[in-house]
């Protein structure tokens, strides 16, 4: 799937130089970030949810630049907009691979609410100003995922598919960059369970700064 056509309207007008973009996203992005601020430098001043040392401390766990599942995504929108002074002309989200992790008691979001959560953040952005550009979430393969003991959860494929599915459901009126589909095309991706091997978040990021700069 291609993210141009996830993009309404894409190549009718190009966003003006040096907006102001905010990044909220899971492990993934904590990888991507720094090649994507680079990239989008000319573009756009960029700023994410802080804490990147600690993200990386442990990037199975949603703590500093890790956004996490939708739920805390939303909350920590929410408490930002709260405080005032926060409003990024370009909101870049991704929320999904935290809200799959599976354990005895089920998935840690529903579906149900990840589309509550999804449609709440969307709300938000609307009410700060903020244009909404979702990121679609990247793919696991089972069976290395859940071949890793210490976890304490698994995940699976049909999950993350039921979310980009919501997503693209919930926010069909909203640009997608589909990070997914792209992800996909890279041969033996993963340095770990689910995150990619070195030189692909580059990739990423370059794949996200063309779709960035052509909204």
């Amino acid at each position: 799937m291609a993210w141009m056509a996830l993009v309404p309207g894409c190549g009718s007008a190009k966003l003006p130089p040096m907006r102001s973009l905010f990044l909220i996203g899971d492990s993934i992005s904590v990888d991507y970030g720094p090649f994507l601020a680079a990239a989008i430098a000319p573009w756009f001043s960029y700023a994410r949810k802080s804490g990147e040392d600690l993200a990386r401390a442990n990037l199975d766990v949603a703590a500093g630049a890790n956004g996490g599942d939708s739920r805390a995504v939303l909350a920590y929108l929410r408490a930002r907009a709260a405080a005032g002074g926060f409003r990024p002309e370009v909101l870049l989200v991704n929320a999904g691979l935290h809200d799959v992790k599976t354990t005895a008691a089920g998935l840690q979001v529903s579906l149900a609410e990840y589309r509550t959560n999804l449609a709440g953040i969307a709300a938000l952005a609307k009410e700060l100003g903020s244009r909404l550009v979702w990121v679609r979430t990247t793919h696991l393969d089972d069976r290395i995922h859940n071949a890793k003991t210490g976890l304490g959860f698994t995940r699976h494929q049909a999950d993350v598919d039921a979310c980009n599915a919501a997503a693209d459901e919930v926010l069909a009126a909203l640009p997608r960059i589909d990070l997914h589909g792209f992800s996909r095309t890279f041969t033996d991706p993963f340095r770990d369970h689910v995150h990619f091997r070195e030189g692909l978040p580059a990739q990423q990021a370059a794949f996200l700064a063309g779709a960035l700069t052509q909204l």
